[in-house]
């Protein structure tokens, strides 16, 4: 059955690549452009066909018929992801980018089956998802500037016109090509927006990374994205490690909750340091990797050195940005990024158990979440409903207001399914919610915990602080990917007494789970010391006298 079938990769589609598309420049020009493994895995990921795609001749499935709709594939400078994306034009534009089946006894791609002359075949293994291309393709290099247009459409023609596309793309212009079948392929920039809102099939978003509210860059890809959802078309975004305090295109793709966009972000490890020249070259070597020419590629170590140098005498943040492939979120913060994540030993809560909560609500602008923790320090972000969908509610995915009934139907599956010895909850906006709770579960349970207040604030924050970074701690928890980018955003704003309370890096990088985290600890602490872990729930209220037993 079609429905019982794993995902498998579209490996005629790389395969394709490496048979038609040839290097555009330097001493190799015109040699076969043989894929590096990251850009193998790459397109093996953004080609994985659904298990339980169907084939329908008269109908195709198009985009949908992939697991990913759209892909990003972070990387630093001088990788070669404009030659990458021009590879992957090519195949979008004339090669065997659908899904068109899976392949029985003897199937095969042949290229001469769609007016290419150059005899190409592949042999499929029984099973395998089958490939054809676009009957009329659509595509739009996309960029902030013309510059950066030009990293793929400059790679694009040459590595057409020197190799077998040559005859099925005969010509290539300066500011299109045309395709078969009536397609063509056209370049979108900031200030060159008029084909922006036409039919597209394909769209790849370079370095999107700087692609902003401020530039208009991010209308731009929310158009483009409405624009292939109509045609079953998918997008294909490249980029530099971005600048957290932008909230780029970028970030908002990484970050999303999304599970359908592919993310393949090489980072160093945390404790390499990007100013020691010795440890900044071990960087060089991680991310670069096979690209090195010591290494059978084409980046020179010691030329990205030198760059990678200079420019941090001017900007090392984003000299680590650019070449040592890091996310750099500034000096300052309450939580070492890479500390926090060497914490994650990720298990399962059985219902019943006995935790505390710590929940940071709010309406408009800020996220609203719900944090737990064991009596053994394990922290986790809980799940909630049918569909077991964590409790983290992001206003913009709900029309731009939390949704409050959802979020007490939450509360309330939490305190059912586990037994909640104390939740603590920051009032702001939650007042009448948190009064009802109080009301139905308890009020020694249920508590008001107001993080305004510096003093008990800076407490709590530094127990998390603390428990987080020190060796013998016990404190684990349970790797969520959200908390992890809060507590990267997360600085320490200061108080007077030498004190101080949590802030944003900057207006748009939330921190709220964060929050949570630190209620949820402080609650673990004072349950422990009150010995609330100890005490089990008892099942129901029961009255005894001497005589009978009957219920309150």
């Amino acid at each position: 059955m079609a429905g019982e079938r794993s995902p498998r990769p579209l490996l005629v589609a790389p395969a394709w690549i490496e048979a038609h598309c040839v290097i555009p420049d330097g001493f190799r020009r015109g040699d076969p452009f043989n894929l590096y493994d990251y850009q193998l895995r790459y397109f093996a990921a953004f080609y994985l066909v659904r298990g339980d795609a169907v084939w329908q001749p008269e109908d195709p499935v198009l985009g949908p018929a992939f697991v990913y709709r759209r892909g990003l594939l972070a990387g630093p400078q001088k990788l070669g992801k404009g030659p990458h994306t021009a590879a992957h034009v090519c195949v979008e534009g004339v090669g065997p980018a659908l899904f068109a089946g899976w392949a029985g006894r003897d199937d095969g791609y042949a290229c001469a089956d769609f007016g290419c002359g150059c005899g190409w075949e592949y042999p499929y293994e029984r099973g395998e998802p089958m490939g054809m291309p676009w009957p009329t393709p659509l595509i739009q290099i996309t960029a902030v500037s013309e510059e950066q247009t030009d990293n793929i459409y400059g790679a694009l023609r040459p590595m057409i016109e020197l190799g077998p596309l040559a005859d099925l793309i005969p010509k290539t212009g300066e500011e299109f090509i045309r395709l078969p079948g009536g397609g063509r392929v056209d370049t979108v920039t900031s200030s060159a927006q008029s084909r922006l809102g036409q039919r597209v099939t394909f769209v790849p978003q370079d370095e999107v990374g700087l692609w902003t509210t401020t530039n208009k860059m991010t209308r731009v890809a929310d158009t483009q994205y409405r624009g292939l959802a109509g045609m079953g078309g998918r997008a294909s975004l490249t980029t530099n490690a971005w600048d957290p305090s932008e909230n780029s295109v970028a970030q908002q793709q990484f970050e999303s909750s999304a599970q359908d966009i592919y993310r393949q972000f090489v980072q160093p490890p945390g404790h390499l340091s990007y100013r020691n020249k010795a440890e900044r070259r071990r960087i060089h070597r991680i991310v670069y990797g096979e690209a090195l020419k010591e290494n059978g590629g084409h980046v020179d170590l010691d030329s990205i050195e030198a760059e990678a140098a200079d420019l941090i005498e001017r900007d090392p943040a984003q000299a680590e940005r650019f070449f040592g492939n890091r996310i750099v979120y500034g000096a300052g913060h309450f939580i070492d990024g890479d500390v926090w994540d060497g914490r994650a030993e990720p298990c399962e809560v059985p219902d019943g158990t006995a935790i505390v909560l710590g929940m940071d609500g709010s309406d408009v602008d800020d996220w609203t979440g719900i944090r737990a923790e064991t009596s053994d320090g394990f922290q986790f972000t809980p799940t909630f409903g049918p569909d077991r969908r964590p409790t983290v509610w992001d206003p913009a995915a709900y029309g731009g207001q939390v949704p409050r009934l959802e979020v007490a139907a939450a509360f309330d599956e939490l305190m059912t399914r586990f037994n909640v010895v104390r939740a603590y909850i920051d009032p702001p906006g939650w007042t009448s919610e948190i009064d009802a709770w109080a009301e139905k579960y308890g009020d020694k349970i249920v508590i008001r915990w107001a993080t305004y207040r510096p003093v008990q604030m800076h407490a709590a924050c530094e127990r998390l602080h603390v428990d987080v970074g020190k060796a013998d701690s016990s404190f684990r928890h349970d790797g969520c990917p959200i908390t992890a980018i809060h507590v990267r955003n997360t600085r320490k704003a200061p108080r007077p007494g030498q004190r101080y309370v949590l802030a944003k890096a900057s207006q748009t990088q939330k921190i709220d789970l964060t929050v949570c985290s630190v209620l949820a600890h402080e609650a673990y602490g004072d349950a422990t010391a009150a010995g609330l872990f100890t005490v089990e729930k008892p099942t129901e209220n029961l009255i005894y006298t001497a005589s009978s037993t009957r219920r309150r």
